[in-house]
């Protein structure tokens, strides 16, 4: 990271910017063509878990090519300044990682799964039909690296 005064490195604030985010973006890639998607997700501190229809673009893509990147970003926050462009600035929380996806099938496997990501948004587990888990497909990124950062805020930038 080329601003290291800004990186997170504590794991347990990097664990907390992840938990406090609605949303999990995926970066995917399939013959040199990128692709970016906005995820539900769930994390249980060494993997992510997605869930899926079973077939799409995004499931060419995990197929193609099981190196992924992803995002997550919280505290996103627009900082005005009334007198000067140059001044106007975002502040927030993010991190970024990466990692090699697999599908989980076996259905126990895909219910805890579910359940991970039922518990990043309810914060509990929720009894699932087998019916139901049977429905989708059901993803597991393996994290490889991660690393954190906080944007700059009002009293970073010069009067």
């Amino acid at each position: 990271m080329r601003r290291t005064d800004r990186e997170v490195t504590a794991r347990a604030e990097i664990d907390a910017i992840i938990r406090g985010s609605l949303v999990c973006r995926v970066a995917l890639a399939k013959d040199n063509l990128p692709h970016l998607v906005p995820l539900c997700f769930g994390y249980d501190g060494t993997g992510l878990y997605l869930h899926t229809a079973w077939e799409g673009k995004k499931i060419e893509h995990f197929e193609a090519n099981q190196q992924v990147c992803f995002e997550f970003e919280r505290n996103v926050e627009l900082r005005r300044d009334p007198h000067s462009a140059c001044k106007w600035s975002v502040s927030y929380e993010s991190v970024i990682g990466y990692g090699t996806i697999s599908e989980l099938v076996n259905p126990a496997a895909k219910e805890q799964a579910l359940n991970e990501i039922m518990r990043q948004y309810s914060g509990k587990n929720w009894p699932l039909e087998a019916a139901s888990v049977a429905t989708v497909r059901v993803w597991r990124i393996d994290i490889a690296s991660m690393t954190g950062k906080r944007s700059v805020t009002n009293a970073d930038v010069p009067s």
